[in-house]
């Protein structure tokens, strides 16, 4: 993938030469400044071509950003570390949820699906499938609304922001968060998990390590394999590597997993009851952009979810209901790592559809 994608950006770098395109000089020193941030370095060859990438990135965003105070969006963007990658090279590298081996999934779980009340017919339930274009249903009810805010950040279970890198393994993170979340909970200590762990020793699981996986197989391993280590005793490299648990160190242990009913309803009241929960989401189009506000994107996808995080909480904001979610991209990313993504709508980039919880 590497090969073909640095052969793409030989090729268009002398469609760029040749076409005359010419980049714009009000924002070398901006370039200039990006590069140092991020400590990039290119040929002279790619170079003309992340240039002119980073150019169209930087236009994009000025655009959304002048759109959000004309009112017609709910979140700002900003320049990341992402800014050298097109859309499709960004989903490659960054995005590591594959949602049709998970929905195909045939494979057994502990844990029964979490469910509050057994004997609901589901009528308070939002139509998660809907295309949105029903007003009424951009807000839930005041009846459907939790009247409570709910973020673990506050009550010590959620460990600090962390970083996937170059390995594309944000379902390994997932994992860990939510693993990490029931143990502080139920033992009253936050332990960083290892999600080198994950990605060298679930192959066996059918996770594909750095090329992407599901945190239902991870949370499997974890139950099989009596324990994961600690970040402390197995460092993170965003590589893959052979296994090298450590059966006589410190290990953290479950007792299997729980699937949550695909709802918001439902998602929200395992994230108060339960804590952390791991879900996977659409992260395609603005959201690598994303900086603060309410994230609410008429044209996410629902049913192609490609990228896992950790829901830690939800909230009410004059009238509007969002979920905190922690991503696994730095605390450069987002609002320090975070993202507050639009709850109780049509269109919510299919937060709700493959939520997981670990039983510790």
């Amino acid at each position: 993938m590497k090969l073909s994608l640095f052969l793409g950006c030989v090729l268009l770098s002398i469609l760029v030469v040749a076409s005359g395109h010419t980049f714009d000089s009000k924002l070398d020193e901006d370039w200039k400044s990006w590069k140092s941030q991020y400590k990039k370095q290119y040929t002279e060859e790619e170079e003309t071509y992340r240039r002119k990438v980073w150019e169209d990135n930087v236009t994009y965003i000025e655009q959304h950003n002048l759109e959000y105070s004309m009112g017609k969006h709910t979140f700002t963007v900003g320049m990341n570390q992402f800014g050298d990658l097109t859309d499709k090279e960004f989903n490659e590298r960054m995005n590591g949820f594959l949602p049709i081996e998970a929905d195909n999934s045939t494979e057994e779980f502990e844990g029964d699906e979490f469910d509050e009340d057994e004997e609901s017919d589901g009528d308070d339930e939002l139509d998660e499938e809907s295309d949105g274009d029903d007003d009424e249903l951009d807000e839930e009810s005041d009846d459907d609304v939790t009247l409570v805010n709910v973020d673990w950040r506050k009550r010590g279970i959620v460990t600090p922001v962390k970083n996937q890198g170059s390995c594309v393994s944000c379902w390994a993170f997932s994992a860990t968060g939510a693993i990490e979340g029931q143990w502080a909970r139920k033992h009253g200590k936050l332990i960083s998990l290892s999600e080198q762990n994950l990605v060298d020793c679930t192959k066996l699981y059918r996770n594909n390590g750095c090329q992407g996986g599901w945190m239902n197989r991870a949370f499997r391993y974890v139950v099989k394999n009596k324990g994961i280590n600690t970040a402390a005793d197995y460092p993170y490299t965003a590589r893959e590597g052979p296994c090298r648990f450590q059966s006589n160190g410190f290990v953290v242990t479950i007792k299997g997993f729980s699937y949550i009913r695909r709802s918001t309803k439902y998602l929200e009241t395992s994230v108060r009851m339960i804590g952390p929960i791991a879900a996977a989401i659409d992260a395609s189009g603005p959201f690598r952009w994303y900086k603060q506000g309410i994230y609410k994107n008429e044209n996410c996808r629902n049913h192609e979810a490609n990228h896992a995080v950790l829901v830690v909480g939800y909230e009410r904001d004059n009238g509007k209901n969002y979920w905190l979610v922690k991503n696994s991209w730095g605390t450069r990313w987002g609002d320090k790592g975070y993202i507050k993504m639009v709850k109780g709508v049509p269109r919510n980039c299919g937060i709700t559809k493959h939520a997981v919880v670990p039983i510790v």
